[in-house]
């Protein structure tokens, strides 16, 4: 299987926190509407975009598992 050079080259980034996605994702979306980047730019944009808030969303499903089993916890069997 053959490895494209230009994967293997990129130094993996730690993945950003819920709010430091959120606020990109804000911020990419403010550029969008703005207008002015070339196609390719809104292209990577987009897909930058899209890739953050699949992120907020597995934060806020995780939250929400968190949530509903802390719930569970505090609720009294009889």
């Amino acid at each position: 299987m053959a490895v494209d050079p230009a994967d293997a080259a990129a130094p993996e980034q730690p993945q950003p926190t819920y709010e430091q996605a959120r606020d990109e994702l804000v911020a990419i979306v403010g550029r969008l509407e703005a207008g002015g980047t070339t196609l390719e730019e809104s292209l990577a944009l987009w897909q930058r975009g899209e890739d953050l808030a699949a992120l907020c969303e597995r934060y806020l499903d995780q939250a929400r598992v968190r949530l509903d089993a802390a719930a569970t916890q505090e609720t009294p069997s009889s």
